[in-house]
């Protein structure tokens, strides 16, 4: 039988004194013999109690979890499971459009780098021809304008050259007057001057 310490000091002044009425001297301090013994479960008198008991508790513990703890992480488990595969299939889903999306997109920039480069080919094309057309525009004026200047010059050279004739007899007549110190005659001055014109 299991008996504490206290219980044995409250049970043993009670026997001391039922004790005393006998004529028996016992000390109010003194405890039975028997409070003495080993600790219940180390005593080897108890090991088959406390195995049954130990064996009916871990199969009541056994049952509680096969019975109610076990269905109910399984179940958790399992919804987890239908929630983690309907996660990865709805991923799946949003990465076939996101890759889709992607695809539009590198689909559309290339078609609209091809029409912008097209774009800038004929405005190019477009910027070279009116270019060539005011150039020749230009050169056309100018080509007029120097054909226009070479008939002034040409106008201006042959009266230049008349009045070259007159003002060369003129000058010839001058410098025969002051060489010789006599006149030369107008024809004489004329034909000398057209003699070395030639």
């Amino acid at each position: 039988m299991f008996v504490t310490s206290a219980f044995a000091q409250e049970s043993a002044p009670a026997d001391t004194s039922h004790a005393a009425t006998e004529g028996e001297t016992q000390s109010g301090t003194s405890v039975p013999a028997e409070a003495h013994g080993t600790f219940p479960p180390f005593d080897p008198a108890t090991f088959p109690s406390q195995l049954l008991w130990l064996a009916i508790t871990f199969g009541l513990f056994y049952l509680f979890l096969k019975r109610v703890v076990m269905p109910r992480v399984g179940g958790i488990i399992d919804v987890r499971n239908d929630r983690i595969s309907q996660d990865l299939d709805q991923a799946a889903k949003l990465k076939g459009e996101a890759d889709a999306a992607v695809a539009a997109y590198e689909q559309e920039l290339a078609e609209a780098k091809t029409k912008a480069n097209a774009i800038g080919q004929q405005a190019n094309d477009a910027a070279k021809a009116e270019a060539e057309a005011a150039r020749k525009k230009v050169e056309a004026a100018l080509d007029a304008k120097l054909g226009e200047a070479e008939a002034r010059i040409s106008s201006i050279k042959a009266n230049a050259m008349k009045e070259v004739g007159s003002i060369a007899e003129d000058t010839a007549s001058a410098i025969v007057e002051a060489l010789v110190g006599g006149k030369a005659s107008k024809a004489e001055i004329t034909a000398a001057v057209k003699s070395v014109a030639r």
